[in-house]
């Protein structure tokens, strides 16, 4: 399948890699040409600007903005509204506000163009591990894209199966579904995203706990020098904490069991307060992703050895930076 991609920064440009070497055709851009130069070298069919990327696409087009939230991903859809024809199609696969999706997609419909929202997982790993995605829209329009989901998706990999009812969607066990109308798809990834601040508080809080074991405070015969590294890779084996980020956490500590690269101070991308936003307004409480939120904000004031390995674990599975200080 053909398919436009915009912005090629961490996950854009391996998203493209992906698809080309599954054989779909990308016509990309970015206000980077050394970003578009590097993909047309993989195979890529490098754009000029949208008018250009939009004139090397068949119709119906199908064009992948992955932009940061916010004004960038705005102007570059409605840009696309005025230039892209009637039956062509709008995906937003970064990280937008889900209220945003759905009056973006009505402006396009009037347009005669169709609107979807896929929340996108996998960071800077996407290429090898593959995309974990949400998807919100019209049927239709879901299933004309559907062979470029279901190669950037992992597929049933390694993991064992879930015994599920029968009749269920099997693409979720592939890794993408339909999530629902416009937005739905969106507003599933803040939620996940939101979980995701969670477990990650949860996990640099208990580091925490193991690194000041053998704290002054204490009774002497109470410190313990805990090797937090070891501790990281045997929980790795067999324990009901493993996952992902606990990988990410292993691979950290071994390199550097001190994180003296990372100062603690934690940034936020906007989905965990949008997540507790939609709690208040479901009045759901969520203690837990309230509170890894608010760590975040005292992280930029005060870094504790777990806001370390909370920068370590952005920067392992996105390649997140740090927030930086006015000062």
């Amino acid at each position: 399948m053909q398919l436009g991609i915009i912005g090629l920064g961490r996950m854009g440009g391996n998203i493209a890699r992906r698809l080309m070497k599954d054989g779909h055709s990308c016509v990309v851009y970015d206000r980077s040409q050394e970003a578009v130069d590097a993909l047309a070298k993989d195979g890529a069919t490098g754009a000029k600007d949208l008018k250009d990327l939009a004139a090397k696409l068949q119709a119906p087009r199908a064009v992948w903005v992955m932009l940061p939230a916010g004004q960038p991903t705005e102007e570059t859809v409605l840009a696309l509204g005025d230039i892209l024809q009637a039956g062509d199609t709008v995906i937003d696969g970064g990280n937008t506000f889900y209220k945003d999706d759905i009056r973006r997609a009505k402006a396009l419909k009037e347009k005669g163009l169709t609107y979807l929202d896929v929340g996108t997982s996998g960071g800077v790993w996407g290429l090898e591990r593959g995309y974990c995605m949400m998807v919100g829209g019209d049927t239709e329009a879901f299933e004309r894209v559907e062979p470029v989901l279901k190669t950037l998706a992992p597929g049933l990999g390694s993991i064992p199966r879930t015994k599920r009812p029968e009749g269920s969607d099997p693409r979720a066990e592939l890794g993408y579904i339909h999530a629902g109308p416009v937005g739905a798809g969106h507003f599933v990834k803040m939620v996940h995203n939101g979980i995701e601040y969670g477990l990650m508080q949860a996990y640099a809080e208990g580091f925490d706990i193991l690194r000041n074991k053998d704290s002054k405070d204490l009774p002497e015969d109470h410190r313990f020098e805990l090797n937090l590294a070891d501790i990281a890779e045997v929980w790795r084996r067999g324990s009901v904490v493993s996952s992902w980020l606990l990988d990410l956490t292993a691979s950290a500590l071994a390199g550097d069991v001190k994180l003296e690269k990372f100062t603690g101070a934690v940034a936020d991308s906007g989905e965990g307060r949008w997540t507790i936003e939609a709690a208040i307004e479901e009045a759901v409480p969520t203690e837990v992703l309230s509170s890894a939120l608010y760590a975040r904000f005292r992280s930029r004031q005060e870094h504790t050895f777990g806001e370390k390995l909370l920068s370590a674990m952005r920067f392992g599975f996105g390649g997140h930076t740090e927030f930086m200080t006015k000062g």
